[in-house]
Parts: C-alpha cells; structure tokens; sequence
C-alpha cells in the first residue's frame, strides 16, 4: 500500500508534469472499490506456487492468451502507442499518452467533452489488446478504441475502433462508460482466477477481488493449496512409507484432468468458451458445465438456423454440434491447454486423425487420404485445399478477431434456400450462387453425397423461425432423434414453446429426457399450465441433480399457491425459491439477469418490486426489449394503460432503436389502443390504425401485425385495403391459419365467395381434420 506522503508526492508530481487533470473517482461515490486480490484465499495457493515444479508447463503458458487475459498497465505489457498517439473516427476523437509509466487516454465524443483517464489495466493480447478504466462504483469500464496488436504487414500497429463509424453519447450501453463496456459483468469470471464479483444490488456497484489477475494454473485446475502441502510431505520425507499422506495415492488435487473424459474436459473449458448465463454458483471445479451456467440454444441471431455460428458465441455451442465431439473428440486433442495453440499447424492437425490409417481410439473413423485433390478438389498448398476453409469458416467479431466454427460441418450450399444460411463455398467462390456449388459438389461426389433430400436440422429450425405449419412435425421430430446432438434437441423444445398446443406429450417428455439441456429447455413453456399440472409436472424437478434444471423449474413455479403442493415438498421448494432468487440479486449487474429477477418476483406478486427491478434493467440499457415488453405488460394488467403506453412511446422514440424492436413496440401500442377502450375514445381507433401500420413498415415479416391490420380496416369499412393488408401477410407467412381464416371472413362479407373458397381450400390443406370447415363451406356454398 503507498503512504499517504507518498501519493501526495505522486499526485504533486503529476500536476507538475502536464496541465491535463485525470478523471478520478470522486468521494462520495456509490459503494464499491477498484478490484484487489483477494484476502481469503480459499484453499488457494499462492500466485506462481507451480511453477517450481511445474516448470514447463509455466514456460508454455507464459506467453499465452490466459496469461494475458488482463495485467497491470505497465511498459512490459502495454503495446499499444501512447507517444502522443491521436485517433479520430466522426465525433470519436482520443489521444493516447503517458506520464512515466503511467498511460493515459484523452477521450472527447458525442455531448462528452474531452477527458483525461488513467489506464490501469491491459485486457487481452492478440490480435487486439484493449484498456481498462477505473470509474466509481468499482467498475472496471473497457475502451471502444483497441490497440490492433497484429504485425504492421497485416494491417495491425494501429488504433481502431470495436464500432467503426459509431458515436455513442454518454447514456448509451455501448457507450465505454456503459453497461456493456462494464468489465465486472461482462468479462471478469473468465479473465481472472478465483474472482468475486461482489456485486451490489441498491447501489449498483462491485467490490470485486480476485486471486489471480490473470487466467492462471488454479482457474483450470482448482486450488492448489491441498496439492502444495502434499509436494511438501512428499518432499520432506524422502522415505514415504505406505502408511504416509504422501504416498497414499491422494495428492490433494482439487480437479484431476488426467482423470476425465472429453465430453467432461470440454465442459470444463466451456465455463468460458461458451455464451452463457452464469447461474452465480461460483467456479465449481470439476463438476458438470450445467451446475455452474446455463448454456445458451441456437437462437436467431447467435446462430444461423443451420447452427453455424453468427453471433459472438465462442466456442462450445457450435462444437457440440459436431460429430467430432459426438465420437469422443475434445479440445486437448487439437490444442495444447498450456499455450492453447493448436497442436500441429496446417491440414496437419486433422491428419491425427483423418488419414488412411486412423488411431485405433476412433475405430469407426472412415479410412481415407482427405489431404488429396480427389477430396478436397483445390490445389495443393492452397488455401482452398486446407481442411479448415470448407469445415471450419472463418467469422471475423470485433474488426480484426477471425473465429473459426467449431461445428466442423460439410458445406451444404444445396440447403441455402431451405435454412437461409450460408456456405464455405460461396463464402470463398462469391461469384458462385448456392446452386452452383451445390451442382458443382454432385459432380464431385455424386448425388449420395450430400443432397437436398438429405435431412439436416436446419431446415426444422428455420421453419419455427418463419412460424411455417409444418414446423412443429418437424420439431417434435428433432427431439425425439436420440442420434441429433443434445444442444438442437433443446433449441427444438425451445422453438417448439410457441407451437405448445398438440406439442405438449413431447414437451413433457422432454422434461424426463436424459439431456440437462434437453430439461431446462422445457421447463418454462410449463410456467402457463394451470396449477395442478405445472405442479406434477415440474416439482419433482426441484431435486434435479443438475442446478440450471432445478432453476428453470423454480422460476416456472414461482408464482403457484402453496396449497396446491404436497405439505411435505413445500419447504423445500421454498428453499430452493429463496437460493435462486438470492443468486439472481448477487448477478443482476445486467439488463438480462435484473430481467430474470423481475419475472419472478413479478411472479410471487411482488409487483412493485418487479418494476423497479424491470426499470433498473431499462436504466441500463434502454433498447432491451424484454424488460420494456415484460414492463408493459405488467402495468397494462394492473390497468395503468397510460403508464404501459408511454413507455411503449419513450421506446419507439429512442434513437437506434433497431427496426423489428421499434416494430414489436408499435404493435403491443396498437393493441393497448384496441383493448382497453381506446377504440372508442375519439380518434382511438385511427390511431391504433397508424401504429399498425407504422408497425407493417419496420416489422414487414411479422404476419400477426398484418392480420390485426386487416381486421382493423376491415371493421373501418375498408375492404379492399384490409384484404391487400391480409395477402401481404400471407406472402411473409403462407400457412398462417389465422390469415387464411380472415381472408375467408373478409372475402365473404365483401361479397367475394369464390376468392373465400380458394381461401377455405387452402385452410383444408392445412387443416383436414379441422370439423368446422366443412360446415363453412357449406355456408359459402349457399350464399353464392
């Protein structure tokens, strides 16, 4: 700790040095202090303990991205340029200098007059480096301008910024200083070993401490300090007769690897190589990824509907689809878990295992010579013939980061109509369409190969996507595959929700299914059952042997009466209740965990609290939809409707606000309007009107805006415009029921029997079984 003359020294030096002032934290700030090493170390032994007997293990991982994760700003390790470096990109204007050894960033945007911070800490190394700013309330807040770390021939040695041609004024999210730039929630637990958050929910600040700043021995292989002691016994007693601790056999590990299988080792990894939701467990060693976090699904805009990787998901989503993990393959076999470096550079790699003459640990593995032309049709040596450009593409997130997909998948142009994903074909070849790599893949291979009569599970997913009729045969289908890997058998449970109805013998099912994945996916759709159901089908999952399961089933029961369970289940249901909702305050640094607080208190009747909770989620970030829709609700169901429609207003009027967001508002506004007797207030109904229409404009693919659009013209007298309002949905959505019925209705009041009967056909298709229909058309039949 410095002496208070010390830093007096310090402070009058540095006001001698340079006119600029450094924004620090203020007194009087709300709770929370700059993160520190932790004091209680848990059964963790001191920072470097290993490397006396593990030296080169230590070696290796010296120079590697975990030891890099985040470190003190200093000459060694910063390496971007602060010799009066200046970056302007719009209204984003910083310069980039230092003090001695200190390093600071002058930093001026949109209604953010220019400011000078001190950097503390570098996070991250190649091929970007980013700094790290102190700010009140603990926080850690990340630069938006990052040091591109790669070498100057490729492009690199340069600032540049995460959102090129973006400003972000002040109270935005994206902003450096807002919620999403925040270390502490976003990054923290996998950038540095033992780390407490500390989070507190009232002043919205952190106390953080970790162990270790960066990711170190003890974060993959627990704390050590049982082991240290053992190496000491061992080493005192040169002798170690049977009967010693030392040669028992126990060497006081936390978390033996050695010992585990690749499915556990991967999930050991996916703690941090996955999108996830922490569940606020701690880093549980050892035990299986679904106690500690709750994986995310392949959901539109992480994933392509295919399951190709989209969003910045890293690694574990995409991996677990592959038929690699499915046979046994884990990380370490392709990288080193000390440098994490791939093993062997080049096609090289992949000949490990996919050559003539395979290791006898994948025996059913296909004997074949992949790195040929006969395979892989390019030229040798060329970037086309490496396995990894056709299995493994390349998705570049923050400007200059390429990710490769770790589904290790066959390109399938043949299926880009069908999923609406890309290839690695026309990916690389963009003067080819999707129909000619996929003819030019038949010639290769043959029609056997791969064809579109080949099923692939992107096509149920896009399906649901689209909201298609046949989706839920599909789905249903997808779940029940045993041989479909767990994470899409639990993105069709979750697609599957909206489709409930003649799908519920599968979800419940679903609830039984080996696949934690598989169970807490069908867990919410449940939350709407009525009492007694939701009670059968879910308590028992409160004892679930897996912790994300066991929530899911808590918060979709939260809101059920007592009375209705067993006298002798309610204590422990209780129980668990208390935990989960303790663990959401613990982590509701983000829009999305405040959310999921929200919801269950909403659910237990809290109302009040529910809507501080959902309006510190909104203080957050403003243009989370879930909070602002869920919000709207709430105060539309306690019938405060003009409450529920200016915060509607206040979230179309915001400026960014994506288009399809702005259009789910318009609609819910519109709505309000026809539902709580605005219709009959003057001008209630022509303003519900416009909104569904402005609606249609940003959110053109949403078929349920068209059909309430159509009925709403419809009911103004407007025929003719509430049918083109009717047939420009059922272009989006062809199958759609409720359009068809409508244009059933609207055609045969408007006098149209035959454009009614076409309709009616079309419904019968869909729905042959549906015994009002034969009657309807009866009644066509005798009025034309």
């Amino acid at each position: 700790m410095v002496s208070a003359p010390a830093l007096a020294m310090a402070l009058m030096a540095g006001l001698l040095a340079a006119p600029e002032s450094i924004a620090q934290t203020p007194q009087g700030t709300p709770q929370g202090t700059p993160p520190t090493t932790a004091t209680e170390a848990k059964g963790y032994a001191p920072e470097g303990s290993c490397a006396s007997c593990h030296e080169a293990e230590t070696q290796a991982w010296q120079d590697s991205d975990h030891a890099w994760a985040l470190r003190d700003a200093t000459p060694d390790n910063v390496l971007g340029d602060f010799d009066e470096a200046s970056f302007e990109d719009g209204e984003v204007k910083a310069r980039f200098h230092r003090r001695g050894d200190t390093f600071l960033a002058t930093l001026e945007g949109p209604q953010d007059p220019a400011e000078t911070f001190e950097i503390r800490h570098t996070f991250g190394v190649r091929p970007l480096q980013q700094y790290l700013v102190e700010q009140p309330g603990g926080r850690l807040q990340s630069l938006t301008i990052a040091w591109d770390s790669r070498p100057a021939g490729e492009g690199g040695q340069r600032w540049f910024s995460l959102y090129p041609g973006q400003a972000f004024t002040p109270d935005d999210p994206l902003h450096w200083r807002g919620r999403y730039q925040n270390w502490n929630a976003m990054c923290a637990d996998c950038h540095s070993t033992n780390l407490e958050k500390h989070y507190d929910l009232e002043s919205d600040s952190f106390a953080t401490t970790w162990h270790e700043q960066s990711v170190g021995c003890q974060s993959c292989h627990g704390p050590a300090q049982d082991h240290l002691d053992w190496a000491a016994q061992w080493q005192a007693d040169e002798d170690a007769p049977e009967s010693s601790p030392a040669s028992s056999g126990d060497m006081g590990l936390a978390l033996d690897l050695a010992e585990m299988d690749a499915p556990e080792l991967v999930e050991q990894c996916a703690r941090c190589h996955s999108r996830r939701q922490m569940l606020g467990a701690g880093p549980v060693h050892g035990a299986p990824l679904t106690d500690a976090a709750l994986p995310s699904l392949l959901g539109e805009g992480m994933y392509h509907a295919d399951g190709q990787i989209q969003g910045e998901v890293y690694v574990y989503g995409s991996f677990t689809q592959s038929r690699m993990y499915q046979q046994g393959v884990g990380c370490v076999d392709c990288h080193d878990p000390h440098t994490s470096e791939v093993k062997i550079e080049g096609n090289g790699l992949c000949l490990q295992c996919h050559n003539p003459a395979p290791p006898p640990r994948f025996p059913t593995m296909q004997r074949n010579n992949y790195d040929s032309p006969e395979h892989h049709h390019h030229t040798p040596g060329s970037e086309g013939a490496q396995c990894v450009s056709c299995h493994m593409p390349e998705t570049t997130y923050m400007v200059v980061d390429p990710r490769r997909d770790h589904s290790f998948r066959v390109p399938r142009p043949d299926l880009a109509e069908a999923t609406g994903s890309p290839d690695a074909c026309t990916g690389c070849h963009q003067d080819l369409s999707p129909a000619d790599a996929a003819a030019q893949i038949r010639e290769w291979f043959g029609d056997d190969s791969r064809s579109a009569s080949r099923s692939h599970y992107g096509v149920a997913l896009q399906s649901a996507r689209l909201g298609r009729p046949e989706a839920p045969d599909y789905l249903k289908a997808l779940i029940e595959d045993d041989d479909t890997p767990d994470i899409v058998r639990a993105t069709a449970v979750d697609e599957l929700t909206p489709f409930a109805g003649d799908a519920l013998p599968t979800l419940e099912q679903a609830l039984k299914d080996e696949s934690p994945l598989v169970r807490a996916a069908a867990a919410p759709v449940f939350a709407q059952a009525p009492e007694g159901a939701r009670v059968e089908l879910l308590l028992p999952l409160i004892d679930d042997e897996r912790l994300a399961v066991r929530d899911e089933a808590v918060k979709a029961l939260a809101g059920t009466s007592l009375m209705v369970m067993p006298q002798e289940r309610r204590a422990a249901f209780l129980e668990a209740r208390r935990d989960y909702e303790r663990r959401l305050e613990q982590n509701a640094d983000l829009p999305g965990n405040r959310l999921n607080l929200a919801v269950l208190l909403a659910r237990t009747g809290r109302e009040d609290e529910a809507e501080r909770q959902y309006r510190a989620a909104l203080a957050m970030d403003p243009y989370f939809l879930p909070a602002r829709a869920n919000l709207v609700t709430q105060l539309s169901a306690e019938g405060r409707q003009q409450d529920a429609r200016a915060l509607l207003k206040d979230g179309i009027a915001l400026d960014g606000m994506p288009a399809p967001d702005r259009g789910h508002l318009a609609y819910l506004l519109a709505l309000s309007l026809a539902e709580d007797g605005g219709m009959q207030e003057e001008g209630g109904m022509e303003e519900a009107l416009s909104w569904l229409e402005k609606a249609a404009e940003w959110r053109p693919d949403h078929a349920r805006t068209h059909y309430n659009r159509g009925l709403m013209l419809d009911r103004l007298g407007r025929k003719d415009e509430a049918l083109a309002a009717l047939e420009q949905g059922r272009r989006q959505a062809p199958g759609d029921p409720d359009l068809l019925y409508a244009l059933v209705y609207v055609n045969a009041t408007s006098g149209r029997i035959p454009q009614a009967l076409s309709a009616l056909a079309e419904l019968r298709r869909l729905r042959p079984d549906d015994p009002r229909l034969g009657q309807l058309e009866r009644q066509l039949r005798g009025n034309q």
